[in-house]
């Protein structure tokens, strides 16, 4: 565990994330499951839905405050 810090510390580019630098030194890293990648893609398309709904939503307000 000291081996992989002090190289975490004399990484000349820093890592995004320590922990996932930790995890990759040490092995315990697995690979990215491609049903996670499916889900964060859904995730993605979620909230893009969402966001149009939102959208939609405040414009139909709008519509009925005129009315």
């Amino acid at each position: 565990l000291f081996a992989v810090l002090v190289a975490l510390y004399e990484e000349p580019e820093k890592p995004d994330s320590a922990l996932d630098f930790l995890k990759h030194h040490l092995g315990a890293s697995a690979p990215e499951n491609p049903e996670l990648e499916a889900l964060r893609l859904e995730v993605a398309e979620m909230k893009e839905k969402y966001d149009a709904v939102l959208d939609e939503n405040k414009k139909l307000k709008n519509k009925v405050k005129v009315y």
